[in-house]
């Protein structure tokens, strides 16, 4: 008797608007059509998106809280030989959203696999900041507090590239506090808010002042925040030995004295040791 041939389901990984309906790909709206369950992180979005398509599929919630049982569902769904679309609330999926488990445990169940491109905050952030884009440096969402929020920082504040962020609208004033702490006053960034959207705005300034400025204003909408990177970092010194600079010294005619007070300052050698390494030489 033969067996059962089972077609292997397609799983779409989908960008869409960041607000702008106007900037879904028609590829993107004939991916929508023609699946038959969507899995998105926001269903009211999601349904609203497509309505404006006219597509009719199925949706589930899928998020970064959902049971196990969602997601084995979803891969229940593609064994069967269904089309699956994913969609996070906006932009590209996966991009500090959920859905990187799904995409790997469908490719390891032998199903098609594909990226319907379009829309992301991270791009959108990047092209319109003003700030070199050729290399960056993605954090995404700040963690709230303790030591993984300050290293998290400090990555930010030494890296020599570009850095773009995600964070809450309530959180940015502290968020540009801390970065001005761990950067500098006067490092310069850019608050991008409602990418795409009637209210979009894109403010470009030091830390210092964007802190004042949203620390007297909570914000409102979707915040990406890119800083200017550090730039290339000097070239370390080599050590430098206290005897060597001492005869360099002496070569120049400075006394015993002048010396010692001289290697205390550079090299942190003590008054006492500097003046006897000089008076042995």
């Amino acid at each position: 008797m033969a067996g059962h041939l089972v077609t292997p389901g397609r799983l779409s990984v989908v960008a869409t608007p960041l607000g702008n309906l106007g900037d879904l790909s028609p590829r993107a709206a004939d991916t929508l059509r023609a699946a038959d369950l969507v899995a998105a992180e926001d269903t009211r979005r999601a349904r609203t998106l497509l309505s404006h398509t006219g597509a009719r599929p199925r949706v589930v919630s899928f998020h970064a809280h959902s049971p196990p049982a969602r997601l084995e569902a979803i891969l229940d769904t593609l064994a069967g030989g269904a089309a699956v679309a994913l969609v996070t609330d906006a932009g590209t999926p996966t991009v500090s959203d959920p859905g990187a488990e799904l995409v790997r445990r469908a490719r390891a169940a032998g199903h098609a696999v594909e990226v319907v491109p379009g829309p992301s905050a991270v791009g959108a952030a990047l092209s319109v900041s003003g700030f070199p884009a050729d290399r960056y440096l993605f954090l995404g969402f700040v963690p709230r507090r303790g030591r993984e929020r300050r290293e998290l920082l400090e990555t930010a504040a030494r890296s020599p590239w570009t850095v773009v962020l995600f964070e809450a609208p309530s959180r940015l004033g502290q968020l540009l506090a801390d970065l001005a702490a761990a950067a500098g006053p006067e490092r310069s960034a850019a608050v991008t808010r409602e990418l795409t959207k009637l209210h979009e705005e894109v403010r470009v300034g030091t830390l210092d002042a964007l802190a004042v400025y949203y620390g007297a204003q909570e914000p409102r909408g979707e915040i990406t925040l890119v800083l200017a990177g550090a730039g290339p970092r000097a070239p370390e010194r080599p050590p430098v030995d206290a005897a060597t600079r001492a005869r360099e010294l002496l070569d120049r005619g400075l006394t015993r004295k002048d010396i010692a007070r001289q290697l205390a300052l550079e090299l942190g050698v003590p008054r006492n040791e500097a003046y006897r390494l000089v008076t042995d030489l």
